[in-house]
């Protein structure tokens, strides 16, 4: 017999008695690493655009909107503009481009490593030679965040609206930028709070930038038989491995610039993202024993996954879990 039960010139399986003085049960928990973990990004189609808001007088390059007047005889010091490209003298004009929506297409991939929560209890059922034979329930948490910070060319169609300055002076108004405010004063500068009717659509060549995020939380919960033995004294090691589910819950977020003609138009927004997935998985884990109810681990777990897919009006996102290795560092309690 060995320091803790068994017999290892028998290749059967002995129960362990209800009464050993061995401590069958463990129970670990560390930080952990999460490993080979990319997502896939594609964005393909008609998007509408968030940034601007015409009939509330928010504008790609300025804004109009109402004063403290409530806009008296029509006019309103609430107003402003970003370049001198908008204003023409001549006819006494300032426009302003309000982008509605761009048509594009691309994909492209992500990378990274993530830190985590690793949690294990088990036990062991019977004596095999010099090992112990159990069974583990593992639970892992794993925050992922991937970015895809490319851009993209793209058809963007806007509306040009005309906005009429002239005065009885014919004075240029100011400079750009300019920002006028909400308490209207006497003295300030004010234009009409409502564009004149000819309004302009345009499509025009631009480029689509900024990110689109996939940030998740996974949580993965696993059970399988282990295989545990003393290697010497001081180190002790074990094998286990079974079924495996995730599950993938969090958010897509964008936040993109849609820019043509030197003017940009902000465009951010979100949908939820929620998804069971299912595999397995196999772990190695070694122990130093720092106490007779302590150790030191450092485990190594492969666990493939089904991927992850989330798509909502021409965006979608893949997360590829079908080959992420996990690396955990903690304590074990044997008791």
């Amino acid at each position: 017999m060995d320091a803790f039960g068994g017999d290892p010139t028998s290749n059967a399986f002995i129960k362990i008695p209800s009464d050993t003085g061995d401590w069958t049960r463990h129970f670990r928990i560390g930080a952990m690493v999460g490993l080979n973990i990319s997502a896939n990004f594609s964005e393909s189609g008609l998007f509408g655009v968030s940034g601007s808001d015409p009939a509330n007088g928010i504008y790609d390059n300025g804004y109009v909107k109402r004063d403290s007047s409530g806009n008296a005889f029509g006019q309103t010091s609430n107003w402003g503009y970003q370049t001198s490209s908008q204003y023409n003298y001549a006819a006494q004009t300032l426009t302003m481009q309000a982008t509605s929506q761009y048509t594009t297409s691309g994909s492209s991939k992500d990378t990274g490593e993530f830190p985590g929560f690793d949690m294990v209890y088990g036990d062991n059922i019977w004596y095999w030679k010099h090992a112990r034979v159990g069974w583990e329930l593992g639970f892992g948490l794993l925050p992922i965040s991937l970015k895809d910070n490319r851009s993209m060319s793209a058809s963007i169609t806007s509306t040009l609206y005309t906005f009429n300055t002239a005065n009885q002076n014919n004075a240029p108004i100011p400079a750009a930028p300019y920002q006028g405010g909400f308490n209207r004063q006497p003295g300030d500068w004010t234009i009409p709070g409502t564009p004149l009717p000819n309004t302009q659509q345009q499509t025009t060549g631009g480029i689509v930038s900024g990110t689109r995020e996939l940030d998740e939380m996974l949580y993965t919960l696993r059970l399988g038989p282990n295989f545990y033995w003393d290697l010497t004294e001081d180190f002790g090691m074990s094998l286990g491995g079974g079924p495996a589910v995730g599950l993938v819950n969090g958010n897509y977020k964008y936040n993109e610039t849609i820019t043509t003609g030197g003017v940009g138009a902000g465009n951010s927004g979100s949908f939820g993202t929620t998804q069971v997935i299912y595999g397995g998985y196999v772990n190695g884990t070694l122990m130093y024993h720092v106490l007779d109810n302590a150790d030191f681990y450092l485990s190594a777990q492969y666990m493939p996954l089904g991927n992850a897919s989330f798509s909502n009006g021409g965006r979608s996102a893949e997360l590829n879990l079908g080959g992420q290795v996990y690396v955990s560092l903690g304590i074990n309690w044997p008791f």
